[in-house]
Order: structure tokens, then sequence, then C-alpha cells
């Protein structure tokens, strides 16, 4: 065991006012969840259900939706199994509250404080653990592994960012990824990343987002929007972050003119943002309506701000150019298959690491551009917008791409197999 981890352990007992602090200051912020803070402390209000039981983790949003399809497989062929979702934030426990299907629940992750995880696994006593990603936190991954609980990383992502720092740290992520019984990489430099690590059994089953289907839609509010907007050019800023809507601003003021009529749709990543956005960019004069204090789209409206949650799949099939957000401003940029999947033309800043195989994909194949600024930006949607028919061809290609790799839900199922067998023989045993 890395010397590091008691030191850590040590750290999170003798820390517990400032953590404490810490989490007061979050729900003072709205970050964390009233009703259910508990939760957060490792305690559940809700027993264990009978049968067995898989823990699904899934750090956020993406990480949580991308593992949607699995647990509804992994019910469909095991339904005495029951699946227990955490996720860290509520944003995420919004959005699974509606889209999570029978025999699974959500809880709120423990804070990795020993004492909180200990009460987590007492309670619910996992049989198999499936963690998304790589959100690698000490007792949280040390803890379930230490009982014996099965633990699967399943779509492992090691972005160069989080190697190279790991690598500072070899003995202490030696310790915490030997906790694995498998790790299914999302792709083969993952793999290749989590092998250099000291992860004892590494395959590539290959990127579980691309088994994610279609963002839903509400087909009646699409009609009203569009009906709303006529044949007015529109296109869709989507998952933005600060930084980025100054510069989406700029680009609406270069287009407007050879462009009448342009609207411009902005969907925050964050929507409690909405407020400060739209004061930000109607002091750059222009006319912004937010969607969620149901302002109208008027034929004056520049910016129509989408601050609401869970209505991506409507602006995307609203607008048939999509720009990716998170990529204008050096964080990693947003999973471009979402508007992939629905056929749409794919635009996305420089800083894409956070997806550079799916972006390496729609770039070869005519269905993905990248540009580096704001004015590169305005230059390949002013040509999209012109033209149509381009637009159209570059969003089937990105379908297309979207589409590539669908057999992969049926791999990591392969690959879970020989661990989910073991819990249905469970149930028949006496």
């Amino acid at each position: 065991m890395s010397v590091l981890l008691p030191l850590y352990r040590t750290a999170t007992v003798l820390g517990a006012p400032a953590i404490s602090w810490y989490l007061h200051r979050r729900l003072a912020r709205g970050k964390e969840d009233g009703e259910r803070f508990h939760e957060r402390k490792g305690e559940a209000r809700r027993p264990r259900p009978t049968g067995p039981l898989i823990w699904v983790h899934g750090a956020s949003v993406g990480e949580s939706l991308t593992m949607l399809p699995l647990i509804e497989r992994l019910l469909q062929a095991g339904p005495e199994l029951n699946v227990l979702v955490t996720t860290g934030t509520v944003t995420s426990a919004n959005l699974l509250r509606d889209r999570l299907p029978p025999g699974a629940f959500h809880q709120y992750v423990p804070v990795d404080r020993r004492t909180y995880v200990t009460r987590f696994l007492d309670h619910w006593r996992p049989d198999l653990v499936l963690w998304a990603e790589s959100e690698f936190w000490p007792n949280l991954v040390t803890e379930p592994a230490a009982r014996g609980i099965p633990m699967i990383l399943v779509n492992g992502r090691i972005s160069p960012e989080s190697f190279a720092g790991w690598r500072r740290y070899p003995g202490l992520i030696g310790t915490l990824l030997a906790g694995f019984t498998l790790c299914l990489a999302q792709a083969e430099q993952d793999a290749e990343r989590l092998r250099a690590l000291g992860a004892p059994a590494v395959k590539n089953a290959g990127n579980l987002k691309y088994a994610v289907p279609p963002l839903p839609a509400d087909a009646a509010e699409l009609g009203t929007l569009k009906s709303a907007i006529g044949e007015r050019p529109c296109w869709l800023a989507a998952s933005t972050h600060p930084g980025e809507e100054r510069l989406l601003s700029e680009v609406h003021r270069d287009l407007k003119a050879a462009h009448p009529g342009l609207l411009s749709v902005i969907v925050p990543r964050h929507p409690e943002r909405g407020p400060a956005i739209a004061q930000e960019l109607s002091a750059l004069g222009l006319n912004v309506a937010r969607r969620a204090t149901a302002e109208p789209v008027s034929e004056a409206t520049d910016i129509y701000l989408a601050d609401t949650l869970g209505e991506l799949g409507l602006f995307c099939r609203l607008c048939p150019v999509v720009f990716m957000g998170k990529s204008l401003v050096d964080l990693g940029g947003q999973n471009p298959l979402e508007p992939a999947r629905l056929g749409r033309a794919v635009l996305f800043g420089p800083h894409m690491w956070n997806f550079p195989e799916i972006t390496e994909k729609l770039v070869a194949a005519g269905g993905g551009r990248t540009v580096t600024d704001a004015a590169e930006l305005a230059a390949a949607l002013g040509g999209l917008l012109a033209d149509e028919a381009a637009g159209r061809r570059q969003g089937d290609r990105a379908l297309e791409v979207a589409e590539s790799e669908a057999h992969v839900l049926e791999t990591v199922i392969d690959e879970l197999r020989p661990f989910t067998d073991v819990l249905g023989q469970r149930t028949t045993a006496p």
C-alpha cells in the first residue's frame, strides 16, 4: 500500500471541520441538495432492496448518462437485480430522476471520508461495483475492494493531464487501480495509460458514449419553437462555459448582417448561470430572451438563452448547426456525439482533449470541424448557414460516425457477464 493513502485518510479525519465547512458552503450556494444532504455523509433514508445489488457510479451528468444504456441492459437481463446509481452533482440527480429505468434508483455519492464511505457500504452492501471513467477517490475505491466486492472500471479514460499527474504518485495510483478486478478502457490509448499506471487487468472495450440513444425532446415544444422562429436562420451553442458566451456574441454580430434575422441559441452547461449570462449579453446591446423565465422569441430577439435542464435534445433538433461548448476555453470540450447522433453539422474549438478519439473521427469523416477562435467559428458557421446542402452533408457524415460503434454495448455486456451471471446464480441458491 502506498504511504500516501494512510496520510490521505489521516488528513480527511483531521480535516473534518474544514470538510464540513466546505460542504455547508456549497449547500448555501445551491451546489448541494438540501433535502438529501445526509446522503453526502453516507446516510440513507431508504432500505436496501432484497436480492443482488449493483452499484454504478458516475461523477456527473456526462458519465451517468453514458451508463444509462448499460443499466437498462443489466436490468433486462436480470430482473431480480437492483441498481444503485450514485453521482455527485444536483444537476445529474435531477436528470436521473426522470431517466432511470424501473429497478434503478439514485443516491448522492458520499464525500470521500472513510467514516462516510464505511457507513454507505454497511447499508447498501453492493455485490458488484461498476465505476465510470476516471474519478478515483481513494476511500471510495479502496474500501469496496477491501471487502472483497468485485470492482470494474467501465468506459475508463485517462486524459493526458491526468496521466502526467498520476505518474508523479505511482504508489498511490497503483494501489487504487489494484482494487479493480477489471478495467474496460474506452480507447486503446486509455488502455495503455491504465496499464502504465499499474492496472492489473485491462481491455479496450470501446467507448460507451456511442451506445447512448439520441437526446430526448418534447415534440409539442419543438413544434411551438419552430412556429415561433419560422424561416429565420438559427444555430446552437451547446453546453457553454464561462468565457465563451461573450465570444459567441461576437460571432452573432459578425454574421447578423449577412444572415438577416439570425437567431443564436445558447444552452449553458449550468442553467443557474442564466441570469448572469443574460445580464452580460444584454449589456453588449443584444436582445436576449430567457427560456427559464418563459420569455418568448420575438422578431427582435438576438439570443435565445435556453437556461433550462434536460432540453439539449430539443435545441439540437431545432438548429441544423451545433457548436460544442467548453472548447473555446481550455476545459476539454463536451460530447460532440450528442448533436452528431441527431444528424447535425458539428463545430468545436481547439480544446477537445476530453474527447480526442471522437473528435478525430468526426473531423476525418467530414462530420465535424475544428475552429481556433471566434473569427474562425463565424466563418465556418456562416458557410454552413449559406449552403444548407453542405450543412446537411456534414450532418449525415456526423451521424455515420455516431452510429459506427453501436456494438460497443454488447462488447461491454459480454465482458461483464462472468460477474453478472454469478449474481443471478445467487438468487437461486439456498
